[in-house]
């Protein structure tokens, strides 16, 4: 590998970039806080009901549940469903954050791993049929990297036999299947609104969406002890996750900002295409009639460690991601199949996040693709 360039003495290149975009809205945040401080309601208050609100209206759903984290928001939604006996199986995807399969086993029900497309890094029609069995009670697809998943198909495959259909969509708040938001395309969604997301709060929080009155309903049970209709009487064994004031408060002021992060992280992808980055790296592909949210921009790389100091030599951040598939988690043996996940364990071995990010500027995207090209 060569010697890195003469941008090395430049300032970095950083794998998430968002801070100026937000720095703006710092004070306006801290002003809604502040509101909500005085107020002296601090849970399950006039925020989280407007946010739910809110954000319901910008996915199209008629639901909005706010919980404490994308992961308790998938096993909520699961478990809503009526899923949790021992021999229920969840289908999701090969990769993923563990989150996804950790939250199956949480709701009760046991994780089915299927391969991913190896252009656009979801699951699909194809790749789940060979797993559905007469015990499967869900399929979640895994709008990876915010690459809306094909969830049409999925559920053209899942209806037939009564299987609901749940995304998660943690890290594709903004992203489009046709003229649909992500997490308007199953029975019910799945968001994580962590800091680090393209619609992120100033610490964990997350959301289900759906249209469906029963899943609503039980989830505004389960996330509050699963408490009922009476004082002090509860229908379920539940959860303490609420998604708090303070959160909302944050993602109110944020969220009509998305659009625009949206399209500008889009823009980021294109100038990396346009600096020629598929000359030198597998690209993710976009979903057929999807438009992705660019949560995170991953190439497969044949040398992706060495690769990985190169660009870190010159000024570059870019990270591996989910370097273990699902099935070969140690805390999952129990659950491994005999199926080989072969797209799936080639992201793993070989996937590269680069910097990406709504202040994502074009000459930022060719000087990563100028690195790259020196270490050929």
């Amino acid at each position: 590998m060569t010697a890195a360039p003469d941008t090395a003495i430049r300032s970095s290149v950083p794998l998430f970039a968002t801070r100026p975009a937000i720095e703006p809205l710092i004070g306006r945040i801290a002003e809604r806080q502040r509101a909500v401080l005085d107020s002296g309601r601090y849970i399950l208050g006039p925020e989280v009901e407007q946010f739910e609100s809110e954000f319901a209206a910008y996915i199209g759903r008629r639901h909005c549940v706010g919980v404490a984290n994308g992961t308790d928001a998938i096993t909520i939604a699961l478990r809503s469903l009526g899923i949790g006996e021992p021999r229920d199986e969840v289908i999701v995807p090969g990769v993923s954050f563990f989150a996804t399969a950790e939250a199956v086993v949480n709701a009760g029900a046991r994780p089915v791993f299927a391969d991913i497309d190896p252009a656009t890094h979801c699951m699909t029609a194809e790749t789940v049929a060979p797993h559905l069995s007469p015990w499967t009670k869900a399929i979640v697809p895994v709008h990876l990297f915010g690459n809306p998943a094909p969830v049409d198909e999925i559920t053209a495959l899942a209806i037939e036999r009564g299987i609901p259909v749940v995304e998660d969509a943690a890290q594709a708040a903004g992203a489009l299947l046709g003229e649909r938001r992500a997490g308007a395309l199953g029975e019910a969604a799945t968001f994580s609104f962590y800091p680090g997301k393209n619609l992120g709060a100033v610490g964990d929080a997350g959301a289900i969406v759906t249209d469906d009155d029963r899943i609503a309903a039980t989830a505004r049970s389960l996330r509050a002890h699963g408490g009922g209709g009476r004082p002090w009487r509860h229908e379920h064994v539940g959860y303490n996750s609420r998604l708090d004031e303070i959160q909302a408060a944050a993602l109110r002021v944020l969220l009509p900002e998305l659009d625009g992060w949206i399209e500008a992280r889009r823009a980021a992808a294109r100038a990396y295409e346009g600096a020629g980055i598929g000359e030198l790296a597998r690209i993710q592909t976009e979903t057929p009639g999807g438009s992705s949210a660019y949560h995170l921009y991953v190439v497969v790389a044949e040398d992706r460690d060495r690769l990985c100091d190169h660009l870190a030599a010159c000024g570059i951040e870019s990270r591996p991601y989910y370097t273990t598939t699902l099935d070969r988690q140690p805390a999952l043996k129990r659950y491994r199949g005999n199926r080989r996940l072969a797209a799936s364990e080639r992201l793993a071995g070989h996937g590269l996040a680069l910097p990406m990010g709504q202040c994502l500027t074009v000459e930022d995207a060719e000087r990563v693709v100028g690195a790259i090209r020196t270490a050929r």
